[in-house]
């Protein structure tokens, strides 16, 4: 018995070209031949495959004399304020339960706040808090409980509503539908209002529209997300900073989807 093998290998060449050819003839009388040319085969085989294309970045030949052709940047237009100056109101408190300063005229902003504004390229001043711990309305009676502390949930697109000019517009198509299936958001609230209540109140629902709701531990379904209809107003009730510059809690999401949430909603508030 005749056993005719011929191998051919050509490696990538930038590292090493090698040709070769064998025509062995094995006989039935020498099958330990045989053994030694398969695991020679076996030994050659991984640099059979080509190497993968090396990626070339743009560089200059001579990088201590740069041509003419060199990319001149531009200066800025000065008509234009590319950082804007955005107030935070601050919360009443030393944001450490008492810890570190008690009285009525301390107040706070939290770290994430800030870092969540600066992110998309905003300076930020803080608006010192000194109301009377009340909320003024026309109509005191529209919050109501929620059980809703920390807590991640997803959010629901209202039915039939269009997200063109809102926050999620830029959003990518995947992520979209990541936020109405996966716990993406942190909530952190015990009052908030229901869809019927906004609709049904005439000042609200004529300056609001409703993008989005959520559920609470109790299946207890409130407004999470609304636009204003003519300004450029948007009113969450889930907090969009947490996920990436928060991490006290286990609760709040980390993962890769939950980070872009935050940076996409803080491009759209800077813009």
């Amino acid at each position: 018995m005749n056993i005719k093998i011929k191998t051919h290998t050509n490696l990538h060449p930038t590292t090493l070209s090698l040709t070769m050819s064998t025509i062995i003839t094995v006989s039935s009388k020498t099958p330990h031949l045989l053994l030694w040319i398969i695991i020679l085969i076996l030994l050659i085989s991984p640099f059979s495959n080509p190497l993968p294309q090396t990626i070339m970045l743009p560089t200059h030949p001579d990088s201590t004399s740069p041509s003419s052709n060199t990319t001149q940047c531009p200066a800025p237009d000065p008509t234009r304020n590319f950082r804007p100056i955005i107030g935070i109101v601050t919360h009443p408190g030393d944001g450490a339960s008492g810890r570190l300063k008690n009285g009525s005229s301390v107040s706070y902003i939290a770290a994430s706040y800030v870092k969540f504004v600066e992110s998309a390229g905003a300076l930020v001043v803080p608006l010192v808090y000194t109301e009377p711990r009340h909320v003024i309305l026309k109509d005191n009676n529209i919050l109501e409980r929620y059980d809703a502390s920390y807590m991640a949930s997803s959010l629901q697109f209202v039915e039939d509503v269009s997200i063109k000019g809102t926050v999620f517009q830029r959003f990518p198509p995947d992520l979209l539908k990541k936020l109405s299936t996966d716990c993406l958001v942190m909530q952190n609230h015990k009052f908030g209002i229901s869809p019927k209540t906004l609709e049904d109140n005439q000042h609200l629902s004529s300056f609001f529209r409703i993008l989005t709701i959520s559920a609470d531990r109790d299946d207890k379904v409130y407004v999470s997300t609304a636009q204003a209809q003519h300004y450029p107003v948007t009113a969450f009730q889930w907090h969009p900073e947490k996920n990436a510059y928060e991490g006290g809690s286990t609760v709040i999401p980390h993962s890769e989807d939950a980070i872009q949430i935050t940076q996409w909603v803080a491009n759209y508030f800077i813009r």
